[in-house]
């Protein structure tokens, strides 16, 4: 039995105190992760160049097209099984997190083989970004205050590449980004606390 079989709300590991509110939730579009986080579509293009090349390289060497392509049958064969992992681990990613927005923190319920819960209160969030992809998912890295609880690779790859210390925690292939994106930075407006307006300036 999995620790968080039983969360009385999904994606949570309790029930929202009095006084906070559910905004959205959400799963990573596993397609745009196999593509962005595992960088599928790379790879593929990577082993298509290796068999060109192999191709090349033993039709100049004197053998036949049959041949050739027969030789280059085990590279192509491990390309495949290479992708085919790349878009199982997306897959499985995606199946087992669950993002949160309340009105007063972001939780990410991430991992596979041992999920942790993350809860990261508004207070703590210094900024948020938006990084959109041609489908309409997209990243939102969150720039934070103070110290991280998880490390970067505890957190990969729900974390902003090359920010290691300290990492951004970051809800990562997210459906329709910008919309919630919008729906973030209202909460997070909404929980800072008022600014005073400025004092006038003396009149000479």
């Amino acid at each position: 039995m999995a620790e968080y079989d039983h969360e009385p709300v999904p994606g949570l590991p309790e029930r929202l105190p009095p006084g906070e509110a559910l905004l959205w939730q959400g799963v990573p579009r596993w397609q745009s992760m196999a593509r962005h986080a595992f960088h599928a579509r790379k790879v593929v293009f990577y082993f298509i160049a290796l068999l060109i090349l192999l191709l090349a390289w033993n039709l100049q060497g004197g053998k036949s097209l049959v041949v050739a392509l027969g030789g280059a049958l085990w590279l192509a064969l491990l390309g495949a099984v290479a992708v085919g992992v790349l878009i199982l681990l997306a897959w499985a990613m995606s199946r087992a997190t669950i993002y949160t927005i309340t009105s007063r923190r972001v939780v990410m319920r991430i991992g596979v083989a041992i999920q942790i819960c993350i809860n990261i209160p508004f207070a703590q969030i210094t900024s948020a970004g938006l990084r959109r992809y041609p489908d309409g998912s997209g990243d939102l890295p969150l720039t934070l205050t103070g110290p991280v609880r998880a490390s970067y690779i505890v957190l990969w790859p729900h974390a902003r590449p090359w920010y290691f210390s300290p990492p951004q925690p970051m809800l990562r292939a997210v459906p329709d980004a910008a919309k919630v994106a919008e729906i973030l930075a209202g909460a997070l407006a909404s929980a800072r606390p008022a600014q005073p307006d400025p004092a006038p300036a003396p009149t000479p």
